[in-house]
């Protein structure tokens, strides 16, 4: 309790920062619509191979935005030696990373939420599956990548080239779970009559298990000195 408790002082703290800015939010925003905007103009202009593309397209625009917001997420941290005030805090370590990859997962979740109006209008497509579908798998996997990007970016803060080395170290690790994510919503948007869908959100959910497991368990250790 003591741990959720203080990851939720965590993640107010986050989300009050970002209200009353909206940088980051608007920065992710711009650049993730730019993404889509350049996907739709550089690809083929077979609008049904678009429409096939969708889905890989619209989690690639928040693969990239993802690179930007977790590094803010920690910059914020490193000015004025904040996150040495936060490990004397008299609370658990691991409530750090709760916090964190809570707070991200929430801002992804509602980037790719506000992209997906674009995204139909870009590529003609229509959510054969519905609504409430689609919003469950855009936060699995806005959970599979906050969970490793969290901790990955709190081990680059520390690095001189942080920019450079967070999506060496991300990206790989986040290609199984990025395809999944991508193949259950393309599912949930053209439809699923071979009944794949479930087999690719248990895989999601898998995933969610393993990186978050391994990111509780090892964040303590990340942010030693």
């Amino acid at each position: 309790m003591n741990i959720l408790r203080g990851a939720w002082v965590i993640l107010a703290k986050d989300m009050l920062i970002e209200w009353r800015t909206r940088a980051r939010l608007n920065a992710l925003l711009f650049f993730s619509l730019a993404t889509l905007f350049l996907f739709s103009f550089a690809g083929s202009s077979d609008t049904s191979l678009l429409r096939q593309n969708a889905a890989g397209y619209l989690w690639l625009a928040v693969l990239f935005a993802s690179v930007l917001s977790m590094g803010e997420s920690f910059r914020i941290e490193s000015e004025n030696s904040a996150l040495d005030g936060l490990r004397l805090a008299p609370a658990d370590p691991r409530s750090i990373y709760l916090g964190k990859a809570w707070g991200n997962a929430i801002l992804l979740w509602t980037l790719a939420v506000v992209l997906v109006p674009f995204m139909i209008v870009l590529y003609d497509v229509s959510l054969t599956m519905g609504l409430p579908r689609l919003l469950g798998t855009l936060a699995l996997g806005a959970l599979a990548i906050s969970a490793p990007g969290t901790i990955h970016a709190s081990i680059a803060s520390n690095a001189r080239a942080r920019d450079v080395l967070l999506p060496v170290l991300l990206f790989p690790l986040l290609v199984p779970a990025l395809l999944s994510a991508v193949r259950a919503t393309a599912l949930v948007i053209e439809g699923d009559p071979m009944d794949q869908l479930t087999s690719w959100v248990r895989l999601l959910i898998v995933f969610n298990v393993i990186y978050w497991g391994l990111g509780f368990a090892l964040f303590p250790r990340v942010i030693e000195d």
